[in-house]
């Protein structure tokens, strides 16, 4: 119960009343504000907002090597182009958590104190319809950038897409398959910086077989350092997906041998950064790399000790953060050296 303020000694009641309007204004005002900061909480876990960096970090790829390579940079464009990707990345998502809610199987708590539509209370309705926004304002934004860049962006979009919806959504979603890291890092890690090297180029010559293979091996690290964070997803939650009827990659190849591959996915990484100086599709500065190559060995042998999703899997978080850090910040140093320095 709000405390009204005293009144003073010779305080007019006229005073008075202005005095306890102006508290309980103030006081409203501060509940209001509590209750609108759980509610942009709840929407940011929903849309899992901590995840974004892995479309961020491939998109600023795509920037760095349609100028280290082809002199090109369009940022109003890219911006445009990421802001589509962000919007579709967070309605893919929420259809997660959306699927995930209604998929939930009976005899556990999973639907009502896991998933955050059951354990806030959420309206499935206003959800799907959220989801239903997301999409209509990515998609609608996608398709000016097709009219302003051409059709290569249209079938690019698509198959983004269509990845996106089937990865949740469809009666054997790819994210309930041993397939899930696959095209995560695969859609992530290599369609989002190819999409953002056409969009900044407008050219279609990089699609050539040469072109492709270099843009592709540049990707290596993004689509090894993705994977890597869904395997280590799916670790965490191997019962609770078997208790769902979700059989994904640790499910089929154990435990261990899972453990295993994520850290061979983390080396991986470090190879494609080494050998992309070497070969020149990085600027030399990104032999740098290796410097960091223990604190990811360290974080994964963090996750391996405590392979869950409590405590162990922000160490695989962390590690997605650093590979992507330093493949930009090596790179835009490197871009900034040779073209505007030497």
């Amino acid at each position: 119960m709000a405390v009204k303020p005293e009144r003073k000694t010779g305080e007019s009641p006229s005073k008075e009343k202005a005095e306890i309007f102006r508290f309980d204004l103030l006081s409203s005002l501060r509940k209001k504000a509590i209750i609108s900061g759980m509610r942009l909480a709840v929407f940011l876990e929903l849309v899992e907002i901590k995840a974004k960096t892995a479309s961020f970090f491939p998109f600023l790829l795509g920037v760095f090597f349609a100028f280290y390579h082809f002199g090109a940079l369009d940022i109003p464009t890219a911006l445009l182009l990421y802001l589509a990707m962000f919007l579709f990345n967070m309605l893919v998502d929420a259809l997660d958590n959306y699927m995930d809610y209604h998929r939930a199987q009976k005899g556990h708590d999973y639907k009502t104190k896991t998933n955050i539509i059951g354990r806030e209370n959420l309206s499935p309705t206003h959800i799907l319809l959220l989801i239903v926004v997301l999409f209509i304002l990515s998609a609608g934004i996608g398709l000016c950038l097709v009219a302003k860049t051409g059709l290569p962006l249209l079938y690019l979009g698509m198959f983004s897409f269509l990845v996106g919806i089937t990865y949740s959504a469809g009666p054997l979603p790819i994210s309930s398959t041993p397939l899930g890291e696959v095209f995560s890092g695969f859609t992530m890690g290599f369609c989002i910086p190819l999409i953002t090297v056409y969009v900044c180029t407008k050219t279609t010559a990089i699609f050539s077989a040469a072109q492709l293979a270099r843009i592709l091996f540049a990707c290596i690290p993004n689509i090894c350092a993705i994977a890597a964070l869904m395997l280590a997803n799916n670790i965490g939650d191997l019962q609770e997906d078997i208790i769902n009827l979700r059989y994904t990659l640790p499910y089929y190849i154990g435990k261990p041998k899972a453990l295993g591959l994520l850290k061979l996915l983390y080396l991986g990484s470090f190879f494609a950064f080494v050998m992309g100086a070497v070969i020149k599709i990085y600027p030399l500065t990104m032999l740098a790399s290796v410097l960091f190559l223990p604190l990811i060995l360290k974080n994964a042998a963090a996750f391996r000790a405590h392979p869950n999703k409590q405590t162990g899997f922000i160490a695989a978080v962390k590690n997605l953060f650093i590979i992507s850090l330093i493949q930009s910040l090596l790179f835009l140093i490197g871009l900034c050296v040779e073209k505007f320095i030497f």
